[in-house]
């Protein structure tokens, strides 16, 4: 028997098909969201003995809220996990409250546990060249060899999330001098895109052995079906080894490094905002703790007062 009350599972579902439809979130964040909120309902459950119904949320305390989170505490829940979970429980129960009717105050006023958010760990510019001329030397196959590099390429010199890069088509190609990018939330954006980028999209094509059309994606695994992110993750995390890069040098660093050394060359935090697209401000303002707090590495290192 399902732990969830069929108004409980209806609700959910309602949920989530709003938060699709009018505030375009991911598939991946509303399969995360579903599997938080079960988890959260689940617990109810389990905690008051009964299925809970729409009437028994309006009446969850402060007390089931403390329950839960330290039921997910002794389930070695990190704080940003839990911090991240109960962002969508207070997201479903806000919408619960307009749609029902009720006060939802002990669901909302409920503290998130404080954590230390990580900064991003790009590549110094010298790894970040290094990286691209390295993933060439991982395939014998010279066709494979230059997708990866051109796959690589369009992270660094564009700022593309990997899922981005992977969904331009024949279509795009040859590239043009901007690109219109369907980011997260179907936030769409243009992006310059660089000689190098170009280039090395370029040759690319020329040496595939797949033909290509509109409908086709642009960058092809070895059978000629569409290329699995997984792929250029593997190959990087083999040039990382090879250069002696620490793990944080992944194919998402490379976007990571595009933004800080943007930023580092006296780039505009609006249009760096606007190349990433990032929905708000306050993420791209992450890369500035990045440039500040490598600056005060080097000011400690050479200071001769430090």
């Amino acid at each position: 028997m399902s732990l969830i009350s069929p108004a409980c599972r209806d609700a959910l579902q309602h949920w989530l098909e709003s938060l699709g439809a009018l505030a375009g979130r991911s598939e991946n964040t509303l399969n995360a969201y579903r599997g938080d909120l079960t988890e959260f309902l689940s617990f109810m459950t389990l905690h008051h003995s009964e299925r809970q119904g729409l009437a028994a949320l309006e009446r969850i305390t402060v007390s089931d809220m403390r329950a839960w989170m330290a039921d997910q505490r002794n389930a070695d829940v990190g704080a940003r996990s839990l911090a991240r979970k109960l962002s969508a429980v207070k997201t479903f129960y806000r919408w619960l409250a307009e749609r029902e009717g009720f006060e939802p105050t002990a669901v909302l006023s409920t503290r998130a546990p404080k954590f230390t958010k990580k900064l991003p760990r790009p590549l110094a510019e010298d790894a970040a060249r290094a990286m691209i001329d390295t993933v060439e030397l991982q395939s014998s196959s010279d066709w494979v060899a230059a997708r990866d590099v051109a796959v690589v390429t369009l992270l660094y010199g564009c700022g593309l999330r990997i899922s981005e890069a992977l969904s331009l088509t024949g279509a795009d190609a040859p590239l043009p001098d901007t690109l219109r990018i369907l980011g997260k939330g179907d936030k769409e954006r243009i992006v310059p895109v660089l000689p190098a980028a170009r280039a090395a999209v370029d040759r690319y094509l020329r040496l595939c052995p797949h033909p290509q059309t509109s409908e086709t994606a642009l960058f092809r695994g070895v059978r000629g079906g569409p290329l699995n992110p997984g792929i250029i993750q593997a190959v990087v995390a083999k040039a990382r080894m090879q250069l002696g890069l620490p793990a944080t040098a992944t194919p998402h660093a490379m976007r990571h490094s595009f933004a800080t050394h943007l930023l580092s060359a006296g780039g505009d935090l609006r249009a760096i905002q606007e190349l990433l697209g990032h929905a708000s401000l306050s993420t791209t303002q992450t890369y500035t703790a990045v440039d500040t707090a490598r600056l005060m590495e080097v000011y400690n290192r050479t200071h001769p007062k430090a």
